[in-house]
């Protein structure tokens, strides 16, 4: 049997600052969100610094680079601000991601495999040996509302995991 390496799970948490700043405060916390996902088996979490800043702030990714235990990947604009910030930051990865400020939420960049993940979709793409990772947000996080962020989490690792196992099968 050939051996296949696992795909990893990165979670956005983005849209817990997004009803974090709905209201103010310091209510949900990004960071406490990030680790509960790791508890729960993500292998990175995703954050993306908007120019406008209407999800994650400055705070958050300093705050989330301090205290996470697993890789940090950055969204951001290819401006010479982002690119500062990266810079100081130095996270695990960094992912440009084209915005446009009429846009609710990231709607650009390739039309491949992306936005609309759920458990069905992300088992599917995962059985795809050239798929490294998936960065999941909007979903798990919709999903969290209903079964909490930990269930969430565990349940699309395992599907990510079966589909996964389907690769190692079928190679």
């Amino acid at each position: 049997m050939v051996s296949v390496t696992p795909i990893r799970l990165g979670v956005n948490i983005d849209h817990v600052a997004t009803m974090r700043n709905a209201r103010g405060g310091k209510h949900p916390d990004p960071v406490k969100a990030a680790e509960i996902a790791i508890a729960a088996g993500a292998d990175g979490i995703t954050a993306h610094l908007r120019e406008d800043r209407r999800h994650i702030i400055d705070s958050d990714i300093f705050r989330l680079k301090e205290r996470i235990s697993r890789p940090l990947n950055l969204e951001m604009a290819a401006t010479l601000e982002m690119s500062e910030i990266a810079r100081e930051l130095r996270p695990h990865a960094v992912c440009i991601v084209p915005e446009r400020r009429e846009e609710r939420t990231t709607e650009g960049g390739l039309d491949a495999a992306g936005h609309g993940l759920d458990f069905f979709t992300a088992e599917e793409i995962a059985s795809l040996s050239q798929i490294a990772e998936l960065n999941i947000g909007h979903f798990l996080i919709g999903e969290a509302i209903f079964s909490g962020l930990e269930e969430a989490t565990r349940i699309m690792r395992a599907a990510m995991d079966r589909g996964r196992a389907r690769t190692s099968r079928s190679a």
